[in-house]
């Protein structure tokens, strides 16, 4: 998927260019929290932080292989 930005949501162009793989506000507007999967870095923001624990169905498109990921049950 690609962002209105023209990038891949979450990996950013450069160290500078952080956005989350959700909302996709940057690091300059929120805190984006870094993970790595596959080799590669992602970042998220706080809020959808929980997206990915519980929910990361909701990632398909956005976090490849997330169709894979088993969401936590409360």
């Amino acid at each position: 998927m690609i962002s209105r930005r023209g990038e891949t949501p979450g990996t950013g162009e450069t160290p500078e260019e952080h956005y989350c793989i959700v909302c996709e506000h940057s690091s300059q507007e929120i805190p984006l929290l870094a993970i790595e999967y596959q080799d590669r870095r992602y970042w998220i923001c706080p809020q959808h932080f929980p997206i990915l624990i519980h929910h990361p169905d909701q990632l398909v498109g956005r976090l490849p292989g997330a169709e894979k990921l088993q969401g936590h049950a409360h």
